[in-house]
């Protein structure tokens, strides 16, 4: 899967995956849907964003978690 929007700079943010050059990470998009915040919520606070960019966040964290395997240890 190819991300447009998702660029990863050593330079900015420390090679974190960013929104398109910002120094704005890919997982604070993540932190704020997370606590609660809204897309609407977001755009309105960091204007420089685009619906776009959440969307596109999103699909970024889904195709992470579909090549995560997590490995449970059950107590008991």
């Amino acid at each position: 899967m190819k991300f447009k929007r998702i660029t990863v700079n050593p330079s900015v943010c420390t090679g974190k995956p960013c929104i398109r050059g910002l120094r704005f990470p890919v997982s604070r998009i993540l932190g704020l849907l997370a606590a609660g915040e809204t897309k609407e919520n977001i755009l309105k606070a960091y204007p420089y964003l685009e619906p776009g960019d959440i969307e596109e966040a999103l699909r970024f964290a889904a195709s992470l978690a579909e090549e995560e395997t997590i490995e449970f240890v059950s107590k008991g």
